[in-house]
């Protein structure tokens, strides 16, 4: 797995309700978790599911992508859509590559280009709950695109309790190795190598991996910023 893991979902995830003035337990109540879940979310103490992430995202007005741009060690200080800075995180133990060292001092700034070219040392990672792991393909500053190279790992899927989540964009994935069990509304469909899916990120959907080995393919969410 790539080592360029993004600060913790958690610091960005409350920085924006509180921006928004939105209590924990409101925002909690909106998305139909319990507010000590939100809570560990926000502390680190537990990472969201796809279907939980998506939620509060929508929720608070703030798209997947962003999640992805909270501060680096050594970078300016990231400043949040009102224009306050917020405070330095700290590095992670395994530190930022030499490879992104150059992107480091950009890490805050919402028009930042990731690309043209993007090597496996350099993608920006996000381990989520339920065996779930997104790495950040690239980025055109301007797009309203998250361009992901997703795995599920045996067991895993987009929603621990079982439960469909719908959120904006349309949906295009092309799976490379494993095998995906898509719900789409009321019909399920096996998903194999070679084989793409698209449809409307409005209708409740649902992945999972019922194999023994990883299910990995390349996901393009367009719509999604908010």
């Amino acid at each position: 797995m790539s080592p360029a893991v993004v600060p913790p979902v958690g610091e960005r995830i409350r920085q924006a309700r509180l921006e928004r003035g939105t209590s924990l337990r409101a925002l909690a109540r909106q998305i139909g978790v319990s507010a000590s879940l939100v809570s560990q979310i926000e502390t680190g103490k537990s990472q969201p599911s796809v279907s939980t992430l998506y939620a509060i995202t929508t929720a608070l007005g703030i798209s997947v992508e962003s999640l992805f741009d909270a501060h680096r060690a050594g970078g300016a200080a990231p400043v949040a859509p009102g224009g306050i800075p917020s405070p330095a995180a700290p590095a992670p133990p395994d530190t930022v590559p030499h490879a992104l060292a150059a992107l480091t001092a950009l890490a805050a700034d919402p028009g930042r280009r990731i690309g043209p070219l993007v090597g496996a040392a350099g993608r920006e990672t996000l381990e989520l709950d339920s065996g779930v792991v997104w790495e950040r393909l690239g980025r055109v500053p301007g797009a309203d695109v998250d361009f992901l190279l997703v795995t599920y790992r045996p067991g895993g899927a987009s929603s621990g309790s079982g439960a469909l989540m719908r959120h904006p964009g349309t949906e295009y994935g092309y799976l490379t190795s494993g095998e995906l069990i898509l719900t789409l509304g009321f019909d399920e469909y096996t998903v194999r190598p070679g084989e793409a899916v698209c449809f409307e990120s409005t209708t409740p959907h649902r992945y999972r991996n019922d194999g023994e080995v990883p299910a990995v393919g390349v996901w393009f969410v367009s719509g999604d910023v908010q």
